[in-house]
C-alpha cells in the first residue's frame, strides 16, 4: 500500500468525557481506501522530564504514584501549563521540585507519549550549571522528597519497580545519545 492508502482523515470528533488531567474524544476517521471507523484518542497536557546533574550525581525525585500504587524515583518533571513552553515548563518544574535553578538547559529529545491513543508529547532535557536555592516550592497535593544519585545506580536500576517510569528511559536514551555514548550494562 501507498502513504495515501495508509493514511486516515478525521471528519468528527466527539468528546466523550472530560476529567481535570485529560479528555477522551471519539474521532470517526476514514482511510485512504475508503473504510470508515470510529476510534479513541485522549487529550492531554504535554509533559517534560529534566535530566538534572549535579556534581556528576542526577538530582532525582522520590514520590507516590496514584495509579501504580507505588513509590518511585524519577527524574524531575511534570505538566506543561496550557500555553506554557517546554523549555519554561522544563526550568520551572526543576526549580519546584528540587530547588535547583538550571544554568543551562538543553532540549534532548521529543516524542508521542503513546501515538495510538494519546495526542500529547514528551520532551526530554539536560539541566547542567545548576545552582542550589534551598527551597522547593511544590504544589498543595505534591509531596516529593529529592536527592542525589550516582548515574550508574540509576540506569542499573531502572526497570524495577522503584524506577518504573516509563518516561525514564526515553531520557535517558536520549541523555546517551546526547552525549554519543551507550553505558556497558
Amino acid at each position: 500500500m501507498t502513504d495515501k492508502q495508509l493514511k486516515w482523515t478525521t471528519t468528527e470528533v466527539k468528546p466523550l468525557l472530560h476529567t481535570p488531567v485529560f479528555d477522551v474524544l471519539q474521532q470517526t476517521e476514514v482511510s485512504g481506501t475508503g473504510i470508515t471507523g470510529d476510534y479513541v484518542a485522549i487529550d492531554a497536557p504535554d509533559w517534560v522530564v529534566v535530566i538534572a546533574v549535579w556534581r556528576d550525581q542526577f538530582v532525582m525525585v522520590r514520590q507516590w504514584r496514584h495509579a501504580e500504587e507505588n513509590m518511585t524515583w524519577e527524574f524531575p518533571g511534570g505538566v506543561c501549563n496550557k500555553g506554557e513552553d517546554p523549555e519554561e515548563t522544563a526550568k520551572r518544574e526543576l526549580l519546584e521540585e528540587t530547588g535547583f535553578r538550571a544554568g543551562k538547559i538543553t532540549k534532548l529529545g521529543r516524542v508521542s507519549s503513546n501515538p495510538a491513543l494519546f495526542r500529547n508529547h514528551f520532551t526530554a532535557f539536560l539541566a547542567e550549571d545548576l545552582k542550589p536555592t534551598g527551597e522547593q516550592h511544590l504544589d498543595d497535593d505534591e509531596l516529593l522528597n529529592y536527592t542525589l544519585m550516582p548515574r550508574r545506580q540509576v540506569i542499573d536500576a531502572f526497570g524495577s519497580p522503584e524506577f518504573s517510569h516509563a518516561f525514564m528511559g526515553t531520557a535517558l536514551a536520549f541523555y546517551f545519545r546526547y552525549l554519543g555514548t551507550v553505558p556497558e550494562v
